[in-house]
């Protein structure tokens, strides 16, 4: 135990066998060792390789038919506007019949059906309700009332006027306004009668004709 003790420590002169002596003691290199790499994910969960480069493979295949119907459409809708040009078709009446197509095939849509239906149930139950039966009967009897009150103060305005001609002060400034037109009237076809000429001038004498 001694000769042991002094060979581990640092300040013996035997220092330097301690790394012979320990040569041969086996080395645990398992903790340093780095991890294995871990396996490939797929993009979908549960394909294998082969099976994803075969989707791959058929999604290539799709959008090259896809850009090969694009290519045949823009064709088509070409040859279409030629022929629309040549039956003078304005961009207009395409408009025009695109909307009236839109608008029935809305019409015929099941949605478009189903709230039309539910609007006219909804339209029943109201006009069928009390409340909307009570409202109309009030708005009625407030528009007799409104109709009986104006009749009755178109009634009395009549009246007023009538009453009103009939008073000596409106009869009186009746006359003065028929005096005074009279007059003025008078006036008038007096002046004219003035300053008309003679009938001897109007018409040239027979006596004084040219030869």
């Amino acid at each position: 135990m001694e000769s042991a003790s002094q060979d581990i420590n640092l300040n013996s002169p035997n220092k330097g066998l301690l790394a012979d002596t320990m040569t041969d003691v086996p080395v645990d290199n398992t903790s340093a060792a780095a991890p294995p790499p871990p396996l490939r994910a797929s993009a979908y969960n549960g394909l294998t390789e082969a099976e994803e480069e075969e989707l791959r493979s058929e999604l290539a295949k799709v959008e090259e038919e896809i850009g090969t119907l694009r290519q045949v459409l823009a064709a088509k809708e070409r040859h279409c506007g030629e022929l629309k040009r040549k039956l003078g078709l304005t961009p207009l009446d395409g408009l025009k019949q695109n909307l009236s197509k839109s608008w029935h095939d809305v019409q015929v849509s099941n949605a478009y059906v189903s709230a039309s239906s539910t609007l006219e149930d909804w339209n029943d139950k109201l006009t069928q309700s009390e409340a909307y039966k009570k409202t109309q009967e009030t708005l009625s009897q407030a528009g007799q009332k409104t109709s009986a009150a104006l009749s009755n103060v178109g009634s009395v305005i009549s009246r007023k006027l009538g009453d009103m001609r009939n008073s000596a002060t409106f009869k009186s400034f009746e006359d003065r306004v028929g005096t005074i037109k009279s007059k003025v009237v008078g006036r008038d076809n007096g002046g004219d009668e003035l300053h008309s000429p003679p009938a001897s001038a109007e018409k040239p004498s027979q006596d004084n004709a040219p030869f």
